[in-house]
């Protein structure tokens, strides 16, 4: 293992700016399909996700989201689904079912 002086390291603020830029799209609502998975089932682990797609209508689009969780060594799947305004980013409505087959 190489130790790295960490005062000698530089991060340029345009580095951080390109990789903000570099979120997908969906990344705020990944955020809070997990944090929404944890509130339903809080004593489980998160241990992966995959966006499933967005879907748009005239006045609403909704991000769907796969969760996979681990709970006293159960692993399951929940599917997410977030309603939202795309105009205002307002949530209207998230709906949290079990995905297992």
């Amino acid at each position: 293992m190489i130790p790295i002086d960490l005062a000698s390291v530089q991060v340029s603020l345009d580095n951080i700016a390109y990789a903000e830029d570099q979120a997908p799209s969906y990344a705020k609502w990944g955020i809070l399909s997990v944090q929404k998975a944890k509130q339903k089932y809080p004593n489980a682990a998160v241990i992966d996700y995959l966006h499933v797609g967005r879907y748009n209508s005239p006045d609403h689009s909704t991000e769907k989201f796969k969760l996979w969780l681990k709970e006293n060594g159960r692993e399951f799947r929940a599917l997410v689904e977030i309603k939202y305004n795309p105009k205002t980013e307002q949530v209207i409505r998230i709906a949290i079912s079990d995905a297992s087959e």
